[in-house]
Formats: C-alpha cells, sequence, structure tokens
C-alpha cells in the first residue's frame, strides 16, 4: 500500500508513475488530498478538544481538594459538552480514515523508473537470453505425452480424485518432482537463505500483509467458515513472518526460503496454453524472500536474480529473462524480471520465476519496520522471487532433454534422483 505521505509529498510524481501500468489515478490521488487534508484538519481540532478537557480535569481535581465543589461542580458541566464533542469527533477521524484507506488499497505500486510503459505482455522487454534451443527433430513429445509414455503423470487420476488441473505425479515422476524440491532449498540454503517449513493456510491478516487480499480477480481458494485461505505462494507465509515487527537493521539482508504446494483457481484460463503441466490448480514451488535496507534492495534485487539465472544453468535449460512492463506486473510489484524457458517440443517460452521488489509497498501493509541511526523507524524493502516453480520447469526438462531411448537427467539432479535417465 502507498504511504499517504508519499502521495501527499509529490502526487503528481504518483500519478505519472501509474500512468506506466495504464492507470489514471488522478482522481484518486486528488481525493486522498482532500481527505488527508481533512482528517488532519480534524485531528487537530481533536487535539485541541482533549487538552481543554485534559486541563479542565486538572482544575477540577485542584478545586475538590481546596474545598470549592460548587465551583467543582459548575466546570463539570463544561466538561460533558466537551466529551460529546471529543466523540464526534474520533467519529469523524474514523470515518475519514475508513475512506483513505479504501482509496488506498485501490492504488497499485508505483513501477521504477526502469519500468517500461506498456500494457501487456507484448510490451515486456528482453533483458537477456542464455543456452542453446535444442533441435529435437519431428518426432519430438511435448511433455503430457512423454508423461503418459514412461507413466510420469497421471492426469486423468487427478481429475476423477480432485479435477482438472491437479495432477498425479507417479513413480519416477514423483521422485524428480522430490529431486528438484530438495535441489533447489539446498541452493537456496548454500546461498544464505533461512530454511522455512511454514503453513500452507493464511489467515486474511497475513493476505492483506502480502496484498494478496482484497482478492478482486478471485484467484484464491477461500475457507469462509474457518476464514483462511490456501496460499497461492510461500511468500505469503514467509513474509508474514516478520509482520508487526520491528527488525534489526544489522540483521539486513533477512533472507528466507520455503517449499509449499500453492494453490490458485486460474479463473478464466482454458485452451491450449494450459494443458499438461502449463496451468495448474495446485502446483509445487520453491520460494525465496528478502526483507532489506531501502538503500540495498535493488543490489539485493539484482542478486536474487543472478541464483535464479544460477539455477536454471545448473539445470541445462535456455532461459530469457524479462523486464516486466508496467501493465503486465504484478499489483504490489515496483519492478518485476520473469524467468522464461524454453520448451522445444511446444516451441515456446514457459514462465518459470518471477523476482519481485516491492520496495515499501507490502511493508506498509505489514507494519514491517526497522530503526535507522537516529533511532527512527522506517519501513523496510520486501523482495521475492520463484526458485523455483516446479510445474513449467519439469514440462521444459522432459521436452528438451528427451532423446530416441529415453530422456535424460540433468548431471546436478542425479544425485537427488538416484538415476540419470528415464526410460
Amino acid at each position: 500500500m502507498l504511504e499517504i505521505q508519499r502521495i501527499r509529498k509529490a502526487p503528481e510524481t504518483i500519478i505519472e508513475g501509474l500512468k506506466k501500468r495504464g492507470v489514471d489515478a488522478t482522481e484518486t490521488v486528488n481525493t486522498l488530498i482532500e481527505l488527508d487534508a481533512k482528517r488532519r484538519s480534524i485531528r487537530h481540532d481533536l487535539e485541541e478538544k482533549q487538552h481543554q478537557s485534559n486541563e479542565l480535569a486538572k482544575e477540577i481535581g485542584i478545586l475538590y481538594k481546596s474545598g470549592r465543589g460548587d465551583e467543582a461542580n459548575a466546570l463539570k458541566a463544561q466538561t460533558a459538552g466537551l466529551k460529546e464533542a471529543i466523540k464526534e469527533l474520533n467519529e469523524q477521524v474514523q470515518a475519514v480514515t475508513d475512506s483513505e484507506h479504501e482509496l488506498l488499497l485501490s492504488l497499485p505500486n508505483v513501477p521504477h523508473d526502469s519500468v517500461k510503459t506498456g500494457k501487456d505482455e507484448n510490451d515486456n522487454e528482453e533483458v537477456s537470453r542464455e543456452g542453446d534451443i535444442p533441435s529435437l527433430g519431428k518426432h519430438a513429445q511435448p511433455h503430457w505425452e512423454l508423461a503418459e509414455k514412461y507413466n510420469l503423470i497421471n492426469f486423468e487420476l487427478g481429475v476423477k480424485i480432485t479435477g482438472a488441473g491437479f495432477p498425479v505425479y507417479v513413480n519416477q515422476g514423483a521422485r524428480l518432482q522430490r529431486a528438484m524440491i530438495n535441489f533447489f532449498l539446498d541452493e537456496n540454503r548454500s546461498a544464505g537463505y533461512t530454511e522455512y517449513q511454514p503453513p500452507h493456510f493464511v489467515n486474511a491478516a497475513s493476505g492483506y500483509g502480502t496484498g494478496q487480499l482484497p482478492d478482486k480477480e478471485g484467484q484464491m481458494y477461500e475457507m469462509p467458515v474457518d476464514g483462511l485461505y490456501a496460499i497461492p505462494t510461500a511468500e505469503v507465509p514467509i513474509t508474514n513472518i516478520f509482520r508487526d515487527e520491528i527488525v534489526n537493521a544489522n540483521d539486513f539482508p533477512i533472507k528466507s526460503t520455503a517449499y509449499t504446494p500453492c494453490f490458485r483457481r486460474e479463473a478464466g484460463s482454458y485452451g491450449k496454453d494450459v494443458r499438461g503441466l502449463n496451468r495448474l490448480h495446485q502446483f509445487d514451488k520453491v520460494e525465496i524472500v528478502t526483507i532489506d535496507h531501502p538503500n540495498n534492495s535493488y543490489d539485493r534485487l539484482d542478486e536474487m536474480v543472478a541464483h535464479v539465472a544460477g539455477l536454471l544453468r545448473k539445470l541445462e535449460l535456455p532461459f530469457r529473462v524479462l523486464r516486466l512492463c508496467g501493465g503486465d506486473a504484478g499489483f504490489t510489484s515496483a519492478l518485476t524480471y520473469d524467468f522464461e524457458v524454453y520448451s522445444a517440443a511446444q516451441e515456446r517460452w514457459l514462465e518459470v520465476s518471477s523476482v519481485s521488489n516491492f520496495e515499501t509497498f507490502q511493508a506498509n501493509r505489514l507494519k514491517l519496520r526497522f530503526k535507522d541511526e537516529e533511532g527512527k523507524s522506517q519501513l523496510c524493502h520486501t523482495l521475492n522471487g520463484s526458485a523455483m516453480a516446479l510445474p513449467r520447469v519439469l514440462a521444459a526438462l522432459l521436452e528438451n532433454h528427451q532423446k530416441a531411448d529415453g530422456i535424460r537427467i540433468p548431471e546436478a539432479l542425479v544425485s537427488y534422483t538416484g538415476f540419470d535417465k528415464i526410460s
């Protein structure tokens, strides 16, 4: 959530920045400035009335102690009117604050200066590309055919048990999933990330803290009886570990990682692009989360991007890195880099990771702060990235490493799988 102080200080900068997302925030920003001025004015009146009430209370106490009860009782009549005025002013402050808060929730994060104005994925910028795209020949099969051929994933069984988008991994397919999870976690721990095993369900306060709530697109699975939500990513529980905390600046960067299943309704998804593992309702993902000083967060973002690139190199997959334009970036992000691997059998790029800097947007919701050198509380910067989302990585591994006699396992995974080929 944007800080009202930031909007008050530079409204035009906020309006111009949000235009990169295709959002005209002029009316909202102007209304927020009016509400902010109104709230501060009412609060000023409230503080004056509270001061008058406190002074009267002191005077009344002195009068009673000095035996001048009649004068004290006369003053008490004045306090009744002040108390009623204070009550009304408190109600006015709360009403204005609620209106202000609702409008703040509607505004997305302001894109970083480096983010390009754009409408959708067609306006994203490719910043780098690595690896050779394999030539598989005319007999190459997509991963859903390979999964059936080698009995790795049973999509029909998932439909029977739950529904479409909930695959069942079998035999070497299940072992390969577990191998990738352990590989990613070990790599993350070696890079200084503390491993967690968090809950897979969160309360509304946690969803609000990281920006998933209010859920404008209805993508979260909700359990209204219990007031809980199935997590769409480990980012939510991991970042919320630090909600309502003042962290020690000496601990920066605070780096965390976790493996969890992820649950997304993916409402409105259909067609050939969602076949097989391309888009699921339940999938496995290993996440990295970093909390850092505002002065260092963009260096940390570069470090996280380099880390994810290193994982894909070890998996021997061709990949490219995209800087998302304003219109394609997530609601909470100031700057996002997407990683895509090339699927040789499908002849298309598949997104496998997003690495983002949210600056203070999440921290403001989370009330996540640190003390600066002068002892003043400041908002932290939060960052997160997928390291990695498994389904499309697995799809690319199966398709790109397929041979006439089976599927080769990348060397980095062999010690985790216990086998070097699927045949």
